[in-house]
């Protein structure tokens, strides 16, 4: 505003020479400065009122949408997430179908270096090299006289471990909170947890991922906050795994055989109880892949659901059921077992001595190469591809692994009549275990496709799959292949009020060069019991056993893996809540049958 003098010279001398009083020139003066000043203070209250109106009329505006906006999204319960870290620290439990705990965290601590705050460098060096002998006293000192500011040392302590750090009494050594993963159980069910370790880290707080098994095929449900921490509950069921293990273990030492696999399977809806494989590992210390060896002979292989094999004889039951499905023989149909058989540069023949010509049901039983190779013949080779696909035998098993994903079964290339003949008796496919244990199944549970799981449904949706052979050729099947335990080449499986049924398998293994070793073998005995009402599909499989009792060495499925397939029947029925089901014939006047 521009500053008027209240008594201007030039007006005060034009007042007295007209003589007026000169004091009502300032007087007006001032009236007019404060009209003026008035006239501002005014307008800039009216302009802060404005603003002031603005504002409110704006934050009324913004509660207003937000309300609209959550009036219009469907209501949801607040997670607590961990302030200040966008890591996601939490993992869920996993558990068996029976709620017991087969992995879990535990709240623990890593160990740091801040060199800069520390005041004995090579005191500390030295006592941390005391306390975990795998350190090196002149490499920490190297490490904490160096330009860093920050080491890890140690990614998980044990308590006494934690307490020793702190006795150490040095400001450069801190603690940083973490979770780790605990597998209670060791080794039990190692290569279907598989494993989980630390992803991003931050100092406070650091994630748990998946490596391997359903750790890393259920990592983002496991990891999702939205399930509250719900347990993943797997179809295993830990005592009966427990005592698999067990019985495998003790087979695969006193048979010197190299490796070893077990897979227990409900045959109503494929749900895998134990799925065993050996040698294992400890998942709470699991072992680096050595990138030179072979995968095979490491312990993180998966021969049950990885390992991909020739299992023999056990296709003989595949080739009798799709016969005896079309119709083309039934179970006393004589069958041309003369041999050997000249095809295309290749002998096939029987391992022992055969009649010239057997029943169908013989066939199995005795298992004749021969025999099968005829029916497998007849039965033609579209057919019998088209059939082993419907059982699933040509593709991954789908079980939730991911390690089996890559597990393809190995079929020929062209289905020639040399092919349909070698595959009639288990050679020239390769499948795994896991394949093995649905097919069989699939085979004897009325003939429903069976699709392996490791999840338990609890009573829940099952997936059906297709019809894969008649209910009365499933229960044919089940005829034949209860008497090769009573009579055939699986006596020794018989175990005593669980009718075990059967069939065995005995392949050479192939050598790098194609051709097969003469005294090496992968021995397979695939089961089912009881056989009248069949519940569960036991297979076991062994790498390169030798059963040395005898004069000679044993090798066959027969004096290998099905000893040990009984003695694991044996153990687990009882767990499984299958009654022994006595035969009245033996002196007794009742029977008991399962639950």
């Amino acid at each position: 505003m521009k500053r008027v003098p209240l008594r201007p010279l030039a007006r005060i001398i034009s007042a007295r020479e007209k003589g007026e009083d000169p004091d009502l020139i300032e007087a007006e003066n001032l009236r007019k400065r404060n009209a003026e000043l008035s006239e501002r203070d005014r307008f800039q209250a009216e302009r802060r009122l404005l603003l002031i109106a603005g504002f409110y009329l704006l934050a009324f505006v913004v509660v207003a949408v937000r309300m609209g906006v959550l009036a219009s999204v469907k209501p949801q319960e607040p997670h607590a997430e961990l302030a200040g870290s966008p890591l996601v620290t939490q993992r869920a439990d996993i558990v068996d179908r029976n709620g017991m705990i087969l992995a879990t965290n535990l709240v623990t601590n890593a160990l740091y270096a801040q060199p800069d705050r520390m005041f004995d460098k090579a005191g500390a060096a030295r006592q941390l090299a005391r306390i975990f002998p795998d350190m090196n006293a002149a490499d920490l000192l190297r490490k904490f006289n160096s330009k860093r500011k920050f080491i890890w040392l140690r990614r998980k302590l044990s308590p006494e471990q934690q307490q020793r750090v702190h006795d150490i009494g040095d400001p450069g050594l801190a603690l940083a909170p973490r979770e780790m993963r605990l597998y209670p159980n060791g080794r039990l069910a190692a290569h279907v947890l598989g494993g989980a370790g630390f992803g991003r880290e931050g100092v406070q707080s650091a994630e748990l991922v998946g490596r391997a098994g359903v750790e890393y095929w259920f990592d983002s449900q496991l990891r999702d906050p939205a399930r509250q921490g719900r347990p993943l509950q797997l179809s295993l069921d830990l005592p009966v795994q427990a005592a698999t293990r067990r019985v495998l273990a003790g087979g695969m030492k006193l048979l010197r055989a190299k490796g070893a696999a077990a897979v227990l399977m409900k045959v109503d809806d494929g749900e895998i109880l134990a799925l065993v494989s050996l040698p294992d590992f400890d998942p709470n210390d699991r072992p680096a892949i050595n990138p030179k060896g072979r995968p095979e002979d490491q312990p993180v292989f998966n021969r049950a659901a990885q390992g991909v094999y020739e299992l023999g004889s056990t296709f003989k039951a595949f080739t009798a059921a799709a016969v005896l499905d079309q119709r083309i023989a039934g179970p006393d149909t004589v069958v041309d077992t003369k041999g050997p058989i000249r095809k295309d540069g290749f002998t096939i023949k029987d391992s022992h001595y055969m009649p010239a010509r057997m029943s169908l049901t013989d066939v199995v039983v005795k298992s004749s190469n021969v025999g099968a190779a005829n029916l497998a013949l007849e039965l033609g080779g579209d057919a019998q591809k088209a059939f082993l696909k419907t059982l699933g035998l040509l593709d991954p098993s789908g079980i939730e692994l991911p390690e089996a994903r890559k597990a393809r079964p190995l079929a020929p290339g062209k289905w020639t009549d040399l092919a349909t003949m070698t595959v009639s008796y288990g050679h020239g496919i390769a499948v795994t275990p896991v394949h093995l244990a649905a097919a069989y199944a699939s085979l004897v549970n009325g003939g429903v496709r069976v699709h392996p799981t490791l999840v338990a449904r609890n009573g829940g949706p099952r997936r059906r799959g297709e019809r894969v052979i008649s209910p009365e050729t499933s229960a044919t099947l089940r005829r034949i292949l209860r008497q090769v335990v009573t009579r055939g080449t699986a006596t020794l499986a018989e175990v005593p009020g669980y009718e075990v049924a059967g069939k065995t398998g005995t392949a050479n293994k192939p050598k790098p060069d194609g051709t097969y070793y003469k005294d090496r073998v992968i021995s397979t005995f695939a089961s089912f019991f009881p056989a009248s009402d069949p519940k569960y599909v036991l297979v076991v499989t062994l790498d390169e056993p030798v059963e040395s009792s005898g004069p000679k060495p044993r090798r066959t499925a027969g004096w290998t893996a099905v000893p040990v397939a009984a003695e694991i029947i044996r153990r687990v029925a009882p767990l499984l809540g299958l009654r022994p089901k006595i035969d009245p014939g033996a002196g007794m006047n009742y029977t008991l049958s399962s639950y």
